[in-house]
């Protein structure tokens, strides 16, 4: 599955999309689901409808249309019902994975408390190189890892969407992504719509483990609007809001649980560091430095909006239902492989970062 919503990515699609059926572990299939844009469906159905199937060497596309309301959950959820794996990796589709992408997620799950594995997303600069002022830090705003997140395999509370994979039990034990929650087109970048859901999910499953695998690489691509201040701050802003939300519907205590040694650790050091970089000559470490400061203000300032506006509402949890495997029309599981790495099949999706 692929969850795609605009033309203007079609080389980007058709790139995140090759980049999985080159896999050195093999997908079962791709959903590529599109979001409500009838033209890109059909250019997406003529353009995989006679490439390979079922039982030949590469993967089979299936393209599938949004069955939800427009936006990233619906999509999503979507796919989720129709996959036929027991794995569901998600892709972003402006993003390719490297070969071994799914081999490194597939070795985690041999452990049977293992339930969601998230990769290391890295970016591609479409300048080239990263801009001077941008702190690694903030790698979040353009969809990727950051600094602080764990350097090899470690639990984490929530894995990041673009580069991720659950086991579909985990879809059956929580239900589908927040419908409420989440990214929509082009409209204000709100997200976090996969770490409420992985909260949900320890709720029901607490003894369930959720890793971050660094090994696990994707490239994703970041256009130049996006290495500019302006995108750094309506990015920023739309996290707060996002996290109000989120704190909202779990509490602050579980919502803001990672934020708080992120703030509080990883982003003084990155200050210093930068400060550092600039007394010895380097003055991209002063604009690193104050970006890390703006950041803050400005997710917190977005936070605070976002709270003071949920505070009179009557905001309620939309949680996407999901069929069970058993009521999927015309989507049968199938039966493990036993070639692959923990009897597991694997269905890759592939979901736009809208941010």
């Amino acid at each position: 599955m692929v969850c795609v919503y605009t033309e203007e990515r079609w080389e980007d699609i058709l790139d995140a999309v090759e980049s999985v059926r080159a896999q050195s572990l093999p997908a079962q299939e791709i959903l590529l689901v599109v979001d409500h844009n009838p033209a890109l469906l059909e250019r997406l159905c003529h353009e995989y409808g006679d490439r390979a199937q079922e039982g030949t060497p590469t993967p089979a596309v299936r393209v599938l249309a949004n069955a939800g309301p427009r936006g990233l959950s619906a999509g999503r959820n979507t796919g989720i019902a129709a996959c036929r794996g027991t794995v569901v990796a998600f892709l972003d589709d402006d993003a390719v994975a490297e070969a071994d992408w799914l081999r490194h997620m597939a070795s985690a799950y041999t452990d049977p408390k293992v339930i969601a594995v998230g990769g290391r997303t890295v970016p591609a600069w479409a300048s080239g190189r990263r801009p001077a002022w941008f702190p690694a830090e903030f790698d979040w705003v353009v969809g990727c890892a950051y600094r602080g997140l764990p350097e090899t395999v470690a639990p984490v509370r929530n894995v990041l969407g673009g580069n991720a994979s659950f086991r579909r039990t985990a879809f059956e034990a929580a239900g589908g992504f927040a419908l409420s929650i989440g990214r929509n087109g082009d409209k204000r970048p709100l997200g976090c719509e996969e770490t409420e859901f992985c909260i949900r999910l320890a709720r029901v499953r607490p003894d369930a483990v959720l890793l971050f695998d660094s090994r696990a690489v994707i490239h994703h691509k970041v256009p130049t609007c996006r290495e500019r201040f302006a995108y750094f701050r309506r990015r920023t802003y739309a996290e707060g809001l996002s996290k109000a939300q989120v704190t909202r519907h779990v509490g602050v205590t579980k919502g803001l649980e990672s934020e708080l040694r992120y703030i509080t650790r990883v982003l003084p050091a990155g200050v210093a560091h930068g400060l550092r970089d600039a007394v010895r000559g380097d003055w991209g470490g002063a604009g690193r430095a104050g970006a890390i400061v703006a950041g803050v203000i400005i997710t917190a300032t977005g936070y605070v909006v976002g709270s003071f506006r949920a505070r009179g509402s009557a905001l309620l949890l939309r949680v996407g239902e999901l069929p069970s495997p058993a009521g999927r029309p015309g989507t049968p599981t199938a039966p493990p492989n036993p070639s692959r790495r923990g009897n597991e099949s694997w269905t890759s999706m592939s979901a736009e970062p809208r941010n």
